[in-house]
């Protein structure tokens, strides 16, 4: 069994079977991560493809602080990012933050499966998906979605806002949906 090290150190050295290797282990991880910010699966696979690329021209930036996966993760990230700002997402710039006033009970999310909850984020506008996806999901700050995104933190906020009350909505609809089925 080889070890992420080695794995590592052989993708240091650009050895394609150390490559491979790396892909196999963390592609199906890695896939997740884009399609949390494409528009379908191909474009997913694309940005899945760019992010090997980059991962792979930038391994040597790695310095075994902090986990392998976790810069894996946030090198993906990047490289999705750069991807969606070919199709040049339009995030709402405004000012004013709107108080979410429908309170969620706990019960309609846990009726939801993950699968659901998934295509529910999946179904955002663009702009309010890649802020949920960054803020909530991978853990960014707003000033760093800002930067990443080259927006004001303000309009991160909104992005969030937003998304989340179209979640709440989406989910308080389908909880309603699926009482009407039992």
């Amino acid at each position: 069994m080889v070890t992420e090290t080695e794995i590592i150190d052989g993708c240091f050295r650009a050895n394609p079977t150390y490559q491979r290797l790396l892909f196999n282990k963390y592609s199906p991880l890695l896939i997740t991560v884009c399609l949390r910010y494409a528009m379908d699966s191909t474009s997913a696979e694309d940005m899945l493809q760019e992010a090997f690329i980059r991962i792979f021209s930038s391994i040597h930036q790695y310095r075994f602080e902090g986990s392998f996966e976790g810069w894996l993760r946030a090198v993906t990230v990047r490289a999705c990012l750069r991807k969606l700002e070919q199709v040049n997402i339009k995030y709402d710039d405004t000012s004013t933050l709107e108080t979410i006033s429908d309170s969620l009970e706990p019960s309609a999310i846990s009726a939801l499966t993950e699968k659901e909850l998934v295509k529910l984020i999946n179904n955002l506008p663009d702009g309010y998906r890649v802020v949920f996806n960054l803020h909530v999901i991978e853990g960014y700050t707003h000033e760093e979605i800002a930067a990443m995104l080259n927006i004001a933190e303000v309009t991160s906020r909104t992005q969030l806002l937003k998304a989340r009350r179209l979640l709440q909505k989406q989910i308080l609809s389908c909880r309603k949906i699926c009482f009407k089925h039992e």
